[in-house]
Protein backbone atom coordinates (compact mmCIF):
# COMPACT_ATOMS: atom_id res chain seq x y z
CA UNK A 1 0.00 0.00 0.00
CA UNK A 2 2.78 2.33 0.76
CA UNK A 3 4.52 1.32 -2.70
CA UNK A 4 1.31 2.15 -4.37
CA UNK A 5 1.24 5.73 -2.55
CA UNK A 6 4.74 6.20 -3.34
CA UNK A 7 4.70 5.72 -6.92
CA UNK A 8 1.24 7.42 -7.87
CA UNK A 9 3.09 10.67 -5.61
CA UNK A 10 6.21 10.42 -8.16
CA UNK A 11 3.94 10.23 -11.14
CA UNK A 12 1.91 13.41 -9.83
CA UNK A 13 5.68 15.22 -9.31
CA UNK A 14 7.06 14.29 -12.92
CA UNK A 15 3.65 15.31 -14.18
CA UNK A 16 3.84 18.66 -13.10
CA UNK A 17 6.98 18.96 -14.09
CA UNK A 18 6.42 18.46 -17.38
CA UNK A 19 2.87 20.34 -17.17
CA UNK A 20 4.99 23.05 -15.81
CA UNK A 21 7.87 22.80 -18.87
CA UNK A 22 5.16 22.38 -21.45
CA UNK A 23 3.64 25.78 -20.27
CA UNK A 24 6.95 27.80 -20.22
CA UNK A 25 7.75 25.90 -23.76
CA UNK A 26 4.32 26.94 -24.86
CA UNK A 27 4.66 30.61 -23.79
CA UNK A 28 8.50 30.99 -24.82
CA UNK A 29 6.58 30.15 -28.09
CA UNK A 30 3.91 32.18 -28.10
CA UNK A 31 6.37 35.24 -26.81
CA UNK A 32 8.66 34.58 -29.53
CA UNK A 33 6.08 34.27 -32.57
CA UNK A 34 3.88 37.04 -31.00
CA UNK A 35 5.51 39.00 -29.33
CA UNK A 36 8.89 38.86 -31.30
CA UNK A 37 7.32 38.24 -34.32
CA UNK A 38 8.89 41.45 -36.07
CA UNK A 39 12.29 40.91 -34.52
CA UNK A 40 12.53 37.72 -35.98
CA UNK A 41 11.00 38.28 -39.41
CA UNK A 42 13.44 41.53 -39.29
CA UNK A 43 16.11 39.30 -38.96
CA UNK A 44 15.08 36.80 -41.40
CA UNK A 45 14.82 39.35 -43.99
CA UNK A 46 18.32 40.82 -43.61
CA UNK A 47 19.72 37.15 -43.67
CA UNK A 48 17.78 37.16 -47.46
CA UNK A 49 18.01 40.75 -47.93
CA UNK A 50 21.62 42.48 -49.62
CA UNK A 51 21.31 45.93 -49.84
CA UNK A 52 23.11 48.40 -52.29
CA UNK A 53 23.49 51.86 -52.06
CA UNK A 54 22.09 54.37 -54.89
CA UNK A 55 24.28 57.37 -54.72
CA UNK A 56 22.46 60.68 -54.74
CA UNK A 57 23.58 63.54 -57.42
CA UNK A 58 25.42 66.49 -56.12
CA UNK A 59 23.80 69.62 -56.06
CA UNK A 60 25.15 72.27 -58.68
CA UNK A 61 27.24 75.14 -57.90
CA UNK A 62 25.40 77.79 -60.37
CA UNK A 63 27.57 81.70 -60.91
CA UNK A 64 25.19 84.25 -60.83
CA UNK A 65 24.52 84.32 -64.25
CA UNK A 66 22.48 80.76 -63.86
CA UNK A 67 25.72 79.04 -65.54
CA UNK A 68 26.72 75.61 -63.85
CA UNK A 69 29.78 75.67 -62.85
CA UNK A 70 30.43 72.51 -60.84
CA UNK A 71 27.85 69.09 -61.99
CA UNK A 72 27.57 65.56 -62.27
CA UNK A 73 28.57 62.97 -64.60
CA UNK A 74 26.63 59.74 -65.01
CA UNK A 75 29.42 57.12 -64.46
CA UNK A 76 29.04 53.44 -62.62
CA UNK A 77 30.09 51.18 -59.54
CA UNK A 78 31.52 48.31 -60.14
CA UNK A 79 31.58 45.22 -57.85
CA UNK A 80 31.77 41.49 -57.12
CA UNK A 81 29.71 38.94 -54.65
CA UNK A 82 31.37 36.33 -54.56
CA UNK A 83 29.00 33.56 -53.34
CA UNK A 84 27.16 34.45 -56.67
CA UNK A 85 30.00 33.95 -58.94
CA UNK A 86 30.17 31.54 -61.63
CA UNK A 87 33.34 31.59 -63.99
CA UNK A 88 35.83 33.30 -61.85
CA UNK A 89 38.31 33.35 -64.59
CA UNK A 90 36.36 34.95 -67.18
CA UNK A 91 35.58 37.89 -64.64
CA UNK A 92 39.21 38.29 -63.72
CA UNK A 93 40.19 38.45 -67.87
CA UNK A 94 36.95 40.34 -68.57
CA UNK A 95 37.29 43.17 -66.00
CA UNK A 96 41.04 43.42 -66.18
CA UNK A 97 41.14 44.05 -69.73
CA UNK A 98 37.79 46.95 -69.79
CA UNK A 99 39.29 48.87 -66.73
CA UNK A 100 42.91 48.89 -67.15
CA UNK A 101 43.15 47.03 -63.63
CA UNK A 102 45.84 44.11 -63.45
CA UNK A 103 44.56 40.69 -63.12
CA UNK A 104 46.44 40.09 -60.11
CA UNK A 105 44.89 42.67 -58.17
CA UNK A 106 41.52 41.59 -59.89
CA UNK A 107 42.17 38.44 -58.63
CA UNK A 108 42.67 39.24 -54.76
CA UNK A 109 38.86 40.81 -54.66
CA UNK A 110 37.54 38.10 -56.70
CA UNK A 111 38.79 35.79 -54.43
CA UNK A 112 38.03 37.21 -51.22
CA UNK A 113 35.22 35.73 -49.43
CA UNK A 114 32.86 38.84 -48.34
CA UNK A 115 29.68 39.66 -48.83
CA UNK A 116 30.70 42.40 -51.18
CA UNK A 117 33.85 43.63 -53.19
CA UNK A 118 33.99 46.88 -54.67
CA UNK A 119 36.29 46.68 -57.59
CA UNK A 120 35.89 50.51 -59.24
CA UNK A 121 34.50 53.21 -58.63
CA UNK A 122 33.79 56.36 -61.54
CA UNK A 123 33.88 54.32 -64.51
CA UNK A 124 32.43 55.58 -67.64
CA UNK A 125 29.12 54.69 -68.89
CA UNK A 126 30.30 53.19 -72.23
CA UNK A 127 32.79 51.20 -70.31
CA UNK A 128 30.18 49.99 -67.69
CA UNK A 129 27.96 48.86 -70.97
CA UNK A 130 30.85 46.53 -72.43
CA UNK A 131 31.57 44.79 -69.03
CA UNK A 132 27.26 44.57 -69.07
CA UNK A 133 27.08 42.56 -71.97
CA UNK A 134 29.29 39.99 -70.89
CA UNK A 135 26.38 38.88 -68.92
CA UNK A 136 29.14 38.10 -65.96
CA UNK A 137 27.03 36.25 -62.74
CA UNK A 138 28.51 38.15 -59.77
CA UNK A 139 29.10 41.75 -61.22
CA UNK A 140 27.14 44.29 -60.23
CA UNK A 141 26.92 47.40 -61.93
CA UNK A 142 25.39 50.26 -60.54
CA UNK A 143 24.35 53.41 -61.53
CA UNK A 144 26.50 56.12 -59.82
CA UNK A 145 27.46 60.00 -60.44
CA UNK A 146 31.20 61.52 -60.40
CA UNK A 147 31.75 65.25 -59.85
CA UNK A 148 32.48 67.27 -63.45
CA UNK A 149 33.55 71.03 -63.73
CA UNK A 150 33.08 71.83 -67.23
CA UNK A 151 35.51 74.91 -67.26
CA UNK A 152 38.10 72.98 -66.02
CA UNK A 153 40.50 75.08 -64.16
CA UNK A 154 38.20 78.25 -63.98
CA UNK A 155 38.15 79.21 -60.37
CA UNK A 156 39.55 76.26 -59.24
CA UNK A 157 41.35 77.49 -56.05
CA UNK A 158 37.38 79.28 -55.31
CA UNK A 159 35.28 76.18 -56.40
CA UNK A 160 37.36 73.24 -54.92
CA UNK A 161 36.66 69.78 -55.71
CA UNK A 162 35.28 66.52 -54.43
CA UNK A 163 36.92 63.01 -53.01
CA UNK A 164 35.75 59.59 -54.75
CA UNK A 165 32.89 59.40 -52.46
CA UNK A 166 31.56 63.17 -53.70
CA UNK A 167 32.06 64.55 -50.33
CA UNK A 168 34.01 68.14 -50.96
CA UNK A 169 37.55 68.60 -49.72
CA UNK A 170 38.80 72.22 -50.06
CA UNK A 171 37.30 75.58 -51.48
CA UNK A 172 33.31 75.76 -51.86
CA UNK A 173 32.72 72.44 -51.96
CA UNK A 174 34.13 71.71 -48.43
CA UNK A 175 32.45 74.69 -47.25
CA UNK A 176 28.84 74.37 -48.65
CA UNK A 177 29.05 70.74 -48.15
CA UNK A 178 25.94 70.13 -46.18
CA UNK A 179 24.19 72.06 -48.43
CA UNK A 180 25.83 70.52 -51.63
CA UNK A 181 25.16 66.51 -50.29
CA UNK A 182 22.06 64.67 -51.22
CA UNK A 183 20.69 61.59 -49.28
CA UNK A 184 21.65 58.10 -50.39
CA UNK A 185 18.95 55.83 -51.73
CA UNK A 186 19.28 51.93 -51.87
CA UNK A 187 18.03 48.58 -53.56
CA UNK A 188 17.39 45.52 -51.61
CA UNK A 189 17.29 42.59 -53.74
CA UNK A 190 16.14 38.99 -52.56
CA UNK A 191 19.04 36.14 -52.06
CA UNK A 192 18.88 32.07 -50.83
CA UNK A 193 20.09 30.91 -47.85
CA UNK A 194 24.08 30.60 -49.98
CA UNK A 195 23.24 34.47 -51.01
CA UNK A 196 22.54 34.58 -54.02
CA UNK A 197 20.42 36.64 -55.62
CA UNK A 198 16.97 35.16 -56.80
CA UNK A 199 16.30 35.58 -60.24
CA UNK A 200 13.01 37.25 -61.28
CA UNK A 201 12.25 38.26 -57.27
CA UNK A 202 10.90 42.11 -56.66
CA UNK A 203 13.31 44.03 -55.32
CA UNK A 204 12.40 47.35 -52.84
CA UNK A 205 13.73 50.37 -54.14
CA UNK A 206 14.69 53.85 -52.17
CA UNK A 207 15.21 56.75 -54.40
CA UNK A 208 18.09 58.94 -53.70
CA UNK A 209 17.22 62.84 -52.90
CA UNK A 210 19.21 65.31 -54.72
CA UNK A 211 21.50 67.96 -52.96
CA UNK A 212 20.32 71.28 -53.14
CA UNK A 213 21.75 74.21 -55.92
CA UNK A 214 24.34 76.55 -54.43
CA UNK A 215 24.17 80.23 -56.37
CA UNK A 216 27.18 81.88 -55.97
CA UNK A 217 28.06 86.09 -56.79
CA UNK A 218 31.28 85.04 -59.01
CA UNK A 219 30.24 85.50 -62.34
CA UNK A 220 32.22 83.52 -65.18
CA UNK A 221 33.19 85.96 -67.47
CA UNK A 222 34.66 88.27 -65.23
CA UNK A 223 36.18 85.51 -63.74
CA UNK A 224 37.65 85.12 -67.23
CA UNK A 225 38.81 88.17 -67.91
CA UNK A 226 40.70 88.15 -64.85
CA UNK A 227 42.65 84.76 -65.35
CA UNK A 228 43.09 85.77 -68.87
CA UNK A 229 44.96 88.83 -67.59
CA UNK A 230 46.82 86.83 -64.48
CA UNK A 231 48.07 84.18 -66.91
CA UNK A 232 49.57 87.33 -69.45
CA UNK A 233 51.21 88.76 -66.48
CA UNK A 234 52.58 85.28 -64.86
CA UNK A 235 53.95 84.65 -68.22
CA UNK A 236 55.19 87.96 -69.12
CA UNK A 237 56.87 89.08 -66.02
CA UNK A 238 57.82 85.21 -65.49
CA UNK A 239 56.31 85.69 -61.18
CA UNK A 240 55.59 82.52 -59.01
CA UNK A 241 51.72 83.64 -58.94
CA UNK A 242 49.10 85.80 -60.24
CA UNK A 243 46.15 86.95 -57.85
CA UNK A 244 43.67 88.98 -58.65
CA UNK A 245 40.24 90.11 -56.45
CA UNK A 246 37.11 91.82 -57.96
CA UNK A 247 34.25 92.14 -55.73
CA UNK A 248 31.25 95.32 -55.01
CA UNK A 249 32.72 97.34 -52.27
CA UNK A 250 29.24 97.95 -51.27
CA UNK A 251 27.84 94.32 -50.66
CA UNK A 252 31.21 92.51 -50.62
CA UNK A 253 30.07 90.26 -53.49
CA UNK A 254 32.81 88.71 -55.34
CA UNK A 255 32.79 88.50 -58.62
CA UNK A 256 36.08 86.86 -59.59
CA UNK A 257 39.30 85.74 -57.56
CA UNK A 258 41.88 84.44 -59.65
CA UNK A 259 45.15 82.34 -58.23
CA UNK A 260 47.38 81.71 -61.36
CA UNK A 261 48.60 79.23 -62.13
CA UNK A 262 45.22 77.34 -61.51
CA UNK A 263 44.81 73.63 -61.64
CA UNK A 264 42.56 71.41 -63.65
CA UNK A 265 39.31 70.65 -61.23
CA UNK A 266 38.90 67.58 -63.06
CA UNK A 267 42.08 66.12 -62.52
CA UNK A 268 43.19 67.51 -59.24
CA UNK A 269 45.57 65.06 -58.32
CA UNK A 270 47.82 65.62 -61.43
CA UNK A 271 50.66 68.94 -60.66
CA UNK A 272 50.85 71.48 -63.11
CA UNK A 273 53.78 72.45 -62.33
CA UNK A 274 56.99 70.38 -63.85
CA UNK A 275 59.36 71.94 -62.08
CA UNK A 276 57.06 71.03 -58.79
CA UNK A 277 56.87 67.44 -60.32
CA UNK A 278 61.19 66.80 -60.28
CA UNK A 279 60.98 68.62 -56.87
CA UNK A 280 58.70 66.21 -55.17
CA UNK A 281 60.50 63.15 -53.40
CA UNK A 282 59.84 59.49 -53.20
CA UNK A 283 59.30 58.43 -49.68
CA UNK A 284 62.15 55.93 -49.86
CA UNK A 285 64.16 58.07 -52.12
CA UNK A 286 67.65 60.38 -50.71
CA UNK A 287 66.72 64.06 -50.64
CA UNK A 288 70.06 64.74 -52.19
CA UNK A 289 69.75 62.09 -55.11
CA UNK A 290 66.36 63.23 -55.93
CA UNK A 291 67.61 66.89 -56.16
CA UNK A 292 70.75 65.86 -58.21
CA UNK A 293 68.24 64.05 -60.59
CA UNK A 294 66.55 66.78 -61.26
CA UNK A 295 69.63 69.31 -61.75
CA UNK A 296 68.67 71.82 -59.55
CA UNK A 297 70.46 70.41 -56.31
CA UNK A 298 71.37 73.51 -55.30
CA UNK A 299 68.26 75.74 -54.87
CA UNK A 300 65.56 73.04 -54.86
CA UNK A 301 63.55 72.22 -51.85
CA UNK A 302 62.33 68.67 -51.68
CA UNK A 303 58.99 68.16 -50.31
CA UNK A 304 56.58 65.36 -50.46
CA UNK A 305 53.59 64.73 -53.31
CA UNK A 306 51.11 65.80 -50.72
CA UNK A 307 53.10 68.89 -49.81
CA UNK A 308 53.28 69.94 -53.89
CA UNK A 309 49.73 68.74 -53.81
CA UNK A 310 49.02 71.27 -51.10
CA UNK A 311 50.74 74.44 -52.57
CA UNK A 312 48.93 73.70 -55.68
CA UNK A 313 45.44 73.71 -53.82
CA UNK A 314 46.34 77.02 -52.06
CA UNK A 315 43.89 79.85 -52.34
CA UNK A 316 46.64 82.77 -51.92
CA UNK A 317 43.96 85.39 -51.59
CA UNK A 318 42.58 83.86 -48.69
CA UNK A 319 45.07 81.64 -47.00
CA UNK A 320 48.48 83.75 -47.08
CA UNK A 321 49.54 87.06 -45.55
CA UNK A 322 51.91 89.47 -47.07
CA UNK A 323 53.12 92.47 -46.52
CA UNK A 324 50.97 94.96 -48.09
CA UNK A 325 53.16 98.41 -48.81
CA UNK A 326 52.05 101.21 -50.00
CA UNK A 327 48.76 100.38 -50.71
CA UNK A 328 48.34 100.67 -46.94
CA UNK A 329 48.76 103.87 -46.45
CA UNK A 330 45.39 104.07 -47.59
CA UNK A 331 44.91 102.70 -44.09
CA UNK A 332 46.95 105.73 -41.87
CA UNK A 333 46.10 107.90 -44.11
CA UNK A 334 41.91 107.51 -42.89
CA UNK A 335 43.21 107.17 -39.12
CA UNK A 336 44.73 110.31 -39.29
CA UNK A 337 42.03 112.07 -41.23
CA UNK A 338 39.45 110.83 -38.80
CA UNK A 339 41.32 111.81 -35.60
CA UNK A 340 41.94 115.21 -37.10
CA UNK A 341 45.79 114.93 -37.33
CA UNK A 342 46.23 115.96 -40.74
CA UNK A 343 44.96 117.85 -43.68
CA UNK A 344 45.41 117.45 -47.13
CA UNK A 345 47.27 120.63 -47.49
CA UNK A 346 49.02 119.98 -44.62
CA UNK A 347 53.26 120.65 -46.02
CA UNK A 348 55.96 117.96 -44.96
CA UNK A 349 59.52 117.73 -46.45
CA UNK A 350 61.23 114.89 -47.51
CA UNK A 351 64.75 114.71 -48.14
CA UNK A 352 64.69 111.33 -49.33
CA UNK A 353 64.83 110.01 -45.74
CA UNK A 354 63.97 109.71 -42.07
CA UNK A 355 65.84 108.72 -38.94
CA UNK A 356 64.10 107.00 -36.20
CA UNK A 357 65.76 106.47 -32.95
CA UNK A 358 68.94 104.68 -34.54
CA UNK A 359 67.16 103.53 -37.36
CA UNK A 360 67.36 105.52 -41.12
CA UNK A 361 64.27 104.94 -42.72
CA UNK A 362 64.79 105.80 -46.87
CA UNK A 363 61.86 106.98 -48.98
CA UNK A 364 61.30 104.90 -52.70
CA UNK A 365 63.33 108.67 -53.87
CA UNK A 366 66.75 108.85 -52.61
CA UNK A 367 67.00 112.24 -53.84
CA UNK A 368 63.82 113.30 -51.66
CA UNK A 369 60.28 114.52 -52.95
CA UNK A 370 61.26 118.05 -51.03
CA UNK A 371 58.75 119.88 -50.09
CA UNK A 372 55.22 118.28 -50.67
CA UNK A 373 51.19 118.81 -49.32
CA UNK A 374 49.89 115.76 -47.99
CA UNK A 375 47.78 115.43 -50.88
CA UNK A 376 50.80 115.04 -53.13
CA UNK A 377 52.43 112.75 -50.48
CA UNK A 378 50.13 110.56 -51.32
CA UNK A 379 50.31 110.83 -54.76
CA UNK A 380 54.30 110.33 -54.60
CA UNK A 381 53.76 107.11 -52.30
CA UNK A 382 56.37 109.21 -49.92
CA UNK A 383 57.44 107.12 -47.06
CA UNK A 384 58.67 110.20 -45.00
CA UNK A 385 55.38 111.65 -45.28
CA UNK A 386 53.69 108.75 -43.77
CA UNK A 387 55.80 108.06 -41.49
CA UNK A 388 55.20 111.42 -39.92
CA UNK A 389 51.22 111.00 -40.23
CA UNK A 390 51.58 107.66 -38.14
CA UNK A 391 53.79 109.23 -35.72
CA UNK A 392 51.99 112.45 -35.37
CA UNK A 393 48.13 109.86 -35.08
CA UNK A 394 50.13 107.38 -32.37
CA UNK A 395 49.61 104.02 -31.81
CA UNK A 396 46.23 103.83 -29.81
CA UNK A 397 44.21 105.86 -32.94
CA UNK A 398 46.16 103.47 -35.67
CA UNK A 399 45.11 100.43 -34.21
CA UNK A 400 41.70 101.52 -33.01
CA UNK A 401 41.26 102.43 -37.08
CA UNK A 402 42.78 98.62 -37.56
CA UNK A 403 39.93 97.40 -35.29
CA UNK A 404 37.21 99.17 -37.03
CA UNK A 405 38.73 98.63 -40.13
CA UNK A 406 38.05 95.03 -39.76
CA UNK A 407 42.44 94.33 -39.82
CA UNK A 408 42.61 92.67 -36.49
CA UNK A 409 40.47 89.60 -37.25
CA UNK A 410 39.15 87.38 -39.80
CA UNK A 411 36.67 88.67 -42.95
CA UNK A 412 34.35 85.98 -42.37
CA UNK A 413 34.62 85.05 -46.52
CA UNK A 414 32.95 81.59 -46.86
CA UNK A 415 35.77 79.61 -48.15
CA UNK A 416 37.90 77.43 -45.38
CA UNK A 417 40.99 78.04 -43.98
CA UNK A 418 41.30 81.79 -43.36
CA UNK A 419 44.64 83.14 -42.11
CA UNK A 420 44.75 86.42 -39.69
CA UNK A 421 46.62 89.11 -39.69
CA UNK A 422 50.07 89.50 -38.19
CA UNK A 423 50.91 92.30 -35.80
CA UNK A 424 52.55 93.75 -33.25
CA UNK A 425 51.31 93.61 -29.70
CA UNK A 426 49.79 97.40 -29.33
CA UNK A 427 51.58 97.59 -25.81
CA UNK A 428 54.99 96.45 -27.72
CA UNK A 429 55.71 99.34 -30.64
CA UNK A 430 58.14 101.42 -30.80
CA UNK A 431 58.43 104.38 -32.49
CA UNK A 432 60.31 102.28 -35.63
CA UNK A 433 57.56 100.12 -35.15
CA UNK A 434 55.04 102.55 -36.25
CA UNK A 435 57.05 104.58 -38.40
CA UNK A 436 57.60 101.42 -40.95
CA UNK A 437 54.08 100.08 -40.37
CA UNK A 438 52.73 103.23 -41.26
CA UNK A 439 53.64 102.83 -45.25
CA UNK A 440 52.84 98.64 -45.34
CA UNK A 441 55.88 97.17 -43.73
CA UNK A 442 56.02 94.94 -40.55
CA UNK A 443 52.88 93.52 -40.31
CA UNK A 444 50.89 91.15 -42.29
CA UNK A 445 47.42 90.75 -43.76
CA UNK A 446 45.82 88.18 -46.62
CA UNK A 447 44.88 89.82 -49.32
CA UNK A 448 41.37 89.85 -48.95
CA UNK A 449 41.37 91.40 -45.56
CA UNK A 450 42.84 94.25 -47.67
CA UNK A 451 40.35 94.37 -49.80
CA UNK A 452 37.77 94.81 -47.96
CA UNK A 453 39.52 97.38 -45.71
CA UNK A 454 39.61 99.44 -48.50
CA UNK A 455 36.04 98.88 -49.48
CA UNK A 456 35.29 100.36 -46.40
CA UNK A 457 36.99 103.51 -46.56
CA UNK A 458 35.59 104.10 -50.34
CA UNK A 459 32.32 102.85 -49.75
CA UNK A 460 30.81 105.45 -47.37
CA UNK A 461 32.66 103.68 -44.33
CA UNK A 462 30.48 100.62 -43.93
CA UNK A 463 32.32 97.64 -42.83
CA UNK A 464 31.01 94.84 -45.35
CA UNK A 465 31.29 90.87 -45.67
CA UNK A 466 33.29 89.41 -48.40
CA UNK A 467 31.51 86.35 -50.31
CA UNK A 468 30.28 83.83 -52.66
CA UNK A 469 27.36 82.40 -51.10
CA UNK A 470 24.22 84.14 -52.58
CA UNK A 471 21.27 81.09 -51.72
CA UNK A 472 20.09 77.70 -52.29
CA UNK A 473 17.24 76.15 -54.40
CA UNK A 474 15.75 72.96 -54.35
CA UNK A 475 15.97 70.56 -57.34
CA UNK A 476 12.63 72.62 -58.75
CA UNK A 477 14.61 75.72 -58.79
CA UNK A 478 12.57 76.81 -55.59
CA UNK A 479 14.61 79.39 -53.53
CA UNK A 480 14.91 77.47 -49.55
CA UNK A 481 17.74 79.82 -48.10
CA UNK A 482 19.52 83.31 -48.84
CA UNK A 483 22.49 83.91 -47.10
CA UNK A 484 22.56 87.20 -45.45
CA UNK A 485 26.36 89.06 -44.18
CA UNK A 486 26.71 91.40 -41.22
CA UNK A 487 27.45 94.83 -41.98
CA UNK A 488 29.13 97.70 -39.60
CA UNK A 489 28.09 100.56 -40.61
CA UNK A 490 29.52 103.84 -40.33
CA UNK A 491 32.52 102.50 -38.89
CA UNK A 492 34.39 105.53 -40.55
CA UNK A 493 32.86 109.08 -41.66
CA UNK A 494 31.24 110.08 -44.89
CA UNK A 495 33.89 112.76 -44.74
CA UNK A 496 36.79 110.78 -44.87
CA UNK A 497 35.63 108.03 -47.20
CA UNK A 498 34.81 111.03 -49.50
CA UNK A 499 38.00 112.88 -48.55
CA UNK A 500 39.71 109.26 -49.63
CA UNK A 501 38.39 108.98 -52.69
CA UNK A 502 39.60 112.26 -53.91
CA UNK A 503 42.92 111.40 -52.76
CA UNK A 504 43.05 107.88 -54.71
CA UNK A 505 41.49 109.43 -57.79
CA UNK A 506 44.40 111.96 -57.66
CA UNK A 507 46.96 109.13 -57.71
CA UNK A 508 45.43 107.92 -60.70
CA UNK A 509 45.38 111.24 -62.51
CA UNK A 510 48.33 112.45 -61.84
CA UNK A 511 50.38 110.02 -59.76
CA UNK A 512 52.41 107.16 -59.47
CA UNK A 513 49.11 104.91 -60.32
CA UNK A 514 48.66 106.50 -63.87
CA UNK A 515 48.80 103.00 -65.72
CA UNK A 516 45.59 102.46 -64.20
CA UNK A 517 43.94 105.11 -66.07
CA UNK A 518 40.40 103.97 -68.03
CA UNK A 519 39.81 106.13 -70.67
CA UNK A 520 36.39 107.44 -70.14
CA UNK A 521 36.26 106.79 -66.66
CA UNK A 522 37.06 108.43 -62.89
CA UNK A 523 38.97 105.42 -61.58
CA UNK A 524 40.73 105.73 -58.15
CA UNK A 525 43.69 103.75 -56.88
CA UNK A 526 46.91 102.71 -55.05
CA UNK A 527 49.93 101.15 -55.78
CA UNK A 528 52.72 99.38 -53.79
CA UNK A 529 55.90 97.50 -54.00
CA UNK A 530 56.35 95.02 -51.30
CA UNK A 531 60.15 93.39 -50.49
CA UNK A 532 59.05 90.34 -49.56
CA UNK A 533 61.05 89.28 -45.99
CA UNK A 534 64.05 88.44 -45.35
CA UNK A 535 64.85 91.75 -46.60
CA UNK A 536 67.39 92.11 -49.49
CA UNK A 537 66.76 88.75 -50.97
CA UNK A 538 65.68 90.83 -54.31
CA UNK A 539 62.05 89.53 -54.59
CA UNK A 540 58.83 91.54 -54.28
CA UNK A 541 55.43 91.69 -54.46
CA UNK A 542 53.70 94.12 -57.12
CA UNK A 543 50.09 95.34 -56.45
CA UNK A 544 47.60 97.88 -57.01
CA UNK A 545 44.21 97.98 -55.95
CA UNK A 546 41.45 100.14 -57.92
CA UNK A 547 38.11 101.61 -57.43
CA UNK A 548 35.49 102.29 -60.28
CA UNK A 549 33.80 104.82 -60.37
CA UNK A 550 35.85 106.80 -58.37
CA UNK A 551 32.76 109.41 -57.74
CA UNK A 552 30.48 105.88 -56.86
CA UNK A 553 32.49 103.04 -56.00
CA UNK A 554 30.64 99.94 -57.99
CA UNK A 555 33.67 97.65 -58.41
CA UNK A 556 36.81 97.05 -56.06
CA UNK A 557 39.65 95.03 -58.26
CA UNK A 558 43.30 93.82 -56.03
CA UNK A 559 46.16 92.86 -58.35
CA UNK A 560 48.82 91.06 -56.84
CA UNK A 561 51.89 89.81 -58.99
CA UNK A 562 54.41 87.60 -56.41
CA UNK A 563 58.07 87.57 -57.38
CA UNK A 564 57.96 89.22 -60.66
CA UNK A 565 61.46 89.15 -62.65
CA UNK A 566 62.74 92.65 -64.04
CA UNK A 567 61.15 95.43 -63.35
CA UNK A 568 58.83 94.91 -59.82
CA UNK A 569 57.15 98.41 -59.27
CA UNK A 570 53.53 97.79 -58.78
CA UNK A 571 52.28 101.21 -60.70
CA UNK A 572 54.29 99.85 -64.07
CA UNK A 573 53.04 96.65 -64.19
CA UNK A 574 50.09 95.67 -62.11
CA UNK A 575 48.30 98.49 -62.50
CA UNK A 576 48.23 97.97 -66.02
CA UNK A 577 46.53 94.48 -65.13
CA UNK A 578 43.93 96.15 -63.62
CA UNK A 579 43.32 98.90 -66.16
CA UNK A 580 42.57 96.21 -68.63
CA UNK A 581 39.84 94.23 -66.59
CA UNK A 582 38.29 97.15 -65.79
CA UNK A 583 38.19 98.30 -70.24
CA UNK A 584 36.43 94.90 -70.42
CA UNK A 585 34.33 94.44 -67.52
CA UNK A 586 32.67 98.18 -66.80
CA UNK A 587 30.59 98.19 -69.96
CA UNK A 588 29.36 94.62 -69.26
CA UNK A 589 28.36 95.62 -65.83
CA UNK A 590 26.56 98.68 -66.94
CA UNK A 591 29.04 101.16 -66.36
CA UNK A 592 29.56 103.21 -69.25
CA UNK A 593 31.97 106.17 -69.84
CA UNK A 594 30.84 109.52 -68.43
CA UNK A 595 33.81 111.83 -70.53
CA UNK A 596 35.30 111.51 -73.88
CA UNK A 597 39.12 110.99 -74.49
CA UNK A 598 40.08 114.82 -74.75
CA UNK A 599 37.83 116.03 -71.73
Amino acid sequence: MEVKTYQHKKILVITCILTVAIAVLIGRLGYIMIGQNEYFSQRANDLHERERAIKAPRGRIIDRNGVVLAGNRSVCTISVIHSQLTDPEQVIRVLSSQLDISEDDIRKKVEKVSSRENIASNVDMNIADAIRNYHLDGVMIDDDYKRYYPYDTLASKVIGFTGADNQGIVGLEVKYDSVLQGTEGYILTLTDAHGIEIDHAAEHRKEPIEGNDLHISLDVNIQKYAEQEAEKALIAKEATGVSIIVMNPNNGEIYAMVNAPEYNLNEPYTLIDPLAVSSVSDPDSDPEEAAEDSGTADNMQTISRQDALNMMWRNFCVNDTYEPGSIFKTVTATSALEHGTVKVDDVFNCPGFRIIGNWTIKCHKRTGHGTETFREGIMNSCNPVFMDVGLRTGTDAIYETYEQLGLTGKTGIDLPGEAGSILHPKDEVQDVDLAVMSFGQSLQFTPIQILTAVSTIVNGGNKITPHFGSYVTDTEGNVIQTYEYPVKEHVISEETSHTMLELMEAVVMEGGGSKGQVEGYRIAGKTATSEKLPRGNGKYIASYIGVAPADHPQVITLVLINEPTGIYYGGTIAAPVSSRIYENILPYLGLYPTYQEEE
